[in-house]
């Protein structure tokens, strides 16, 4: 897959020791944020450009990852939006604690060099800013930054960035009794992103023994096989280790076949992390392509089928409603991620977007609400 001139890709130190499902659910956390607000951003530039023609889109419109294959930070902006037919870009920021001495913007974001190497700042660019724990907000010119602020090293980004003082920052915030919803939102979706992705910690406990044991990962990655169990076992291995099996559309094509109607929420899961994993390394053809979408659609229909009224998803009796909760979880957001992929990937319209993170799950706030009531209590 060629590679983006547009995107800064992340060194290999930034993600070692994580896969790439992995480095993905950190890069979601913003993507959930992003996504909430971008109606109430739209809903605030009306009541700042009064009687103009205002739509705020992602950037790129419905096509737009909130992860990238190889890993890395895009350089186009978070939001653009169309005001009177005039294009304005939006960086997104948001601060979870109280407290800052500081409030940081990356430099490119804001700035960009002169010839002479001197900075000046963007034109027809803001920065919206969401200050999480009072309902906060800002949206501010490039310029202000610049003129309010002074580049210094922050050390949790491990580069320099434009830092505005606490006292100078606080003075433009304004609360916002419409944010109150959205940041429950933004929290109960983190909440379960946390949760579901807590399996890929049961599986390597489970699965522990087996990469210990593994002396010459290139032996497994010759023959398919020949159970979804032992399918899952090698496809995590391999995961694990940085390799790909040889003839990986074949793999990919002989896992669909166990996708069936009657199959677990459990199968499920395996079944997701497996074909996210494949699907991940390969380029497909037209039929493989066209396999792979009858199959994502079969896989949401059948997880659709396990929801139950009380917010939990149920396959079977041998597990706890909250452990096929999680699978169930697990298996949406993999799903969801995928639809998106195939949407920019091969401009597919079978789909529709992800407009928000987890939408695919049927009442939000039911399960939501479930599973952390039912985990403050084990």
């Amino acid at each position: 897959m060629a590679i983006d001139s547009k995107t800064v890709y992340a060194q290999s130190s930034d993600i070692k020791s994580r896969t790439y499902l992995e480095y993905r659910k950190d890069m979601k956390k913003k993507a959930i944020a992003e996504l909430e607000i971008m109606d109430w951003l739209e809903n605030k530039l009306k009541e700042l450009y009064k009687n103009k023609s205002i739509k705020v889109n992602k950037s790129g419109g419905d096509e737009f990852l909130w992860f990238l294959r190889k890993g890395g930070i895009s350089r186009k902006p978070d939001f653009v939006a169309d005001i009177n037919g005039e294009k304005k870009e939006f960086e997104f920021q948001y601060a979870e604690k109280e407290g800052l001495e500081f409030y940081d913007f990356k430099v490119s974001k804001v700035a960009r060099r002169n010839k002479d190497k001197s900075l000046e700042p963007i034109k027809n660019k803001s920065v919206i800013y969401i200050y999480k724990p009072q309902r906060k907000y800002a949206i501010i010119e490039t310029e202000w930054i610049f003129k309010n602020s002074k580049i210094d090293m922050v050390e949790a980004w491990r580069t320099s960035a434009f830092r505005v003082p606490k006292a100078k920052f606080e003075e433009i915030l304004k609360y916002d009794p419409g944010l109150e919803q959205i940041c429950k939102q933004i929290d109960a979706k983190n909440y379960i992103l946390n949760f579901q992705h807590y399996l890929i910690d049961i599986y390597k406990d489970k699965l522990s023994a087996l990469l210990e044991d593994v002396i010459d990962e290139d032996k497994i990655m010759n023959i398919i096989p020949n159970d979804l169990e032992s399918f899952f076992e090698v496809c995590f291995i391999l995961d694990n280790f940085n390799k790909v099996p040889h003839n990986t559309n074949l793999w990919l094509i002989y896992l669909l076949s166990y996708i069936k109607d009657e199959i677990s929420l459990d199968e499920i899961a395996k079944i997701m992390y497996s074909i996210d994993f494949l699907y991940s390394k390969i380029e497909l053809k037209i039929n493989e392509l066209n396999q792979l979408i009858g199959k994502i659609k079969q896989l949401g229909e059948i997880i659709d089928k396990y929801y139950q009224n009380d917010g939990t998803y149920r396959s079977s009796l041998k597990e706890s409603p909250l452990e096929e909760t999680r699978y169930a979880l697990f298996s949406l957001n993999l799903l969801e991620d995928l639809i998106q992929d195939i949407i920019y990937t091969y401009s597919i319209k079978e789909f529709k977007p992800i407009k928000k993170i987890y939408q695919s799950i049927q009442n939000i706030e039911k399960t939501y609400q479930l599973i952390k009531k039912q985990e403050n209590t084990i």
